[in-house]
């Protein structure tokens, strides 16, 4: 614990005007490498927390938080099953679902898709994809007249619009006295999609889940399962394993981080890497401090004699020094915080800006998913970077201090 003496002598040290200029230039810029590190540090890990907010929440608009579904893919009574998951207060709301591969034909095109059936007035409760409709409405979707709605991509890539016919080729093949055939069916185009995700936009066709019944042979009544919406998006891993006990043993529940676990944990080994380049910068910074600190121990010399002499204990001088660097780390650590945050939370302006000055664009909405960049500060980052960074001006200051105290007076007086 420093005594006032060190803390004065050490504040002391860092306000006064130095003889030696190189020293006062190291001490600057060990402060401002750390100020800038800090806020390049911030500054990204906010991107990356807005990036993968941005595309978590395309994913979800489409995807559902949970799903219940059979180990044989077929749920015979998805009402009761729908139902007994609804008296959860934690599940907002579910819908039944059947997913099966198809490929798709109009005139000489053919691309493969993803059908899925849904129930129209039930899918509003588990996705948005009624708000991404941009012709034609999940109404259209009517069973028995065999409707489509396709993402916009795909119907580019068919070459259909909105009143336009395509067919629908599935795996399942019907036997004919002509031998084994494919199962084929006439769908008409009653509406258009844009999720904003490629994935979805280019590989996705909703139909009703009558006629996919139809289309994949199911028996009446049955689906592959219910997807759910939660209340609390972040609650969907305790939530699913606890569905999961409840169920009988035929039954299994899924989240969306288990559906989607490749990309968050792409996202967070970027993230964590990120972190650590950028501390190496930071530490970098931080170190400098090791060389200033010598050098001003090299020049008090005498001062340290002085002190000595005049009592001032070993431990004394450690401290007088470590008061110096820590002040140094102290003003580059908040400084970088300051400066960090207000970027942080300003990209939206001075992305723009840069943009507008340098007639470029940075993400060129033809090319990536998002054309803007977003930005979300998490202030539990801000802390560990602030701890981090502090922890390690402080680190720095140990050899210079150690070395300071080891002095020994008549050495350092010989020659004044």
């Amino acid at each position: 614990m420093f005594r006032p003496l060190e803390l004065f002598i050490g504040l002391r040290y860092t306000r006064a005007k130095r003889r030696n200029h190189f020293i006062s230039f190291i001490s600057l810029s060990s402060m401002l490498g750390m100020a800038l590190g800090i806020t390049a540090l911030i500054t990204v890990l906010s991107v990356m927390n807005g990036f993968q907010e941005e595309v978590r929440s395309r994913i979800l608009a489409m995807t559902p938080h949970a799903t219940i579904n059979r180990w044989n893919g077929v749920v015979d009574d998805w009402r009761a099953v729908r139902d007994w998951a609804l008296e959860d207060s934690r599940i907002a709301g579910g819908a039944p679902y059947i997913r099966g591969e198809a490929m798709l034909n109009h005139a000489s095109l053919v691309s493969g898709a993803l059908i899925q059936g849904i129930l129209p007035a039930e899918e509003r409760q588990v996705s948005d994809i009624g708000g991404k409709m941009i012709q034609g409405t999940l109404d259209d979707l009517r069973p028995g007249e065999f409707g489509v709605i396709l993402g916009k991509e795909l119907a580019n890539a068919l070459g259909v619009m909105v009143g336009d016919k395509v067919t629908v080729i599935t795996p399942q093949a019907s036997v004919t006295p002509a031998g084994i055939l494919p199962r084929l069916k006439r769908f008409d185009v009653v509406g258009l999609f844009k999720a904003g995700m490629y994935e979805y936009d280019r590989g996705l066709a909703l139909i009703h889940v009558e006629d996919a019944a139809k289309l994949f042979q199911y028996p009446d009544g049955a689906v592959n399962g219910v997807r759910l919406k939660l209340r609390d998006l972040f609650a969907a891993p305790r939530l699913s394993r606890e569905l999961a006990d409840k169920l009988p043993e035929t039954f299994v529940a899924r989240d969306w981080t288990q559906d989607h676990a490749s990309y968050f944990r792409a996202v967070q080994i970027e993230k964590t890497a990120m972190f650590v380049i950028l501390t190496l910068i930071v530490a970098v910074a931080a170190f400098n401090i090791v060389s200033m600190l010598v050098m001003v121990v090299t020049d008090k010399q005498a001062d340290i004699a002085i002190l000595r002499t005049l009592g001032l204990t070993p431990l004394g001088v450690m401290g007088v020094f470590m008061v110096q660097g820590v002040a140094i780390g102290l003003v580059g650590t908040l400084l970088g915080l300051i400066g960090g945050v207000a970027l942080a939370k300003n990209v939206d302006v001075v992305v723009p800006l840069i943009e507008r000055l340098f007639s470029i664009k940075i993400l060129a909405p033809d090319v990536y998913l998002i054309s803007d960049i977003p930005s979300k500060v998490q202030w539990n980052d801000v802390t560990v970077i602030g701890l981090v960074a502090f922890g390690l001006a402080t680190l720095a200051t140990l050899y210079p201090a150690w070395r300071a105290a080891r002095t020994q007076p008549a050495e350092a007086l010989r020659y004044e």
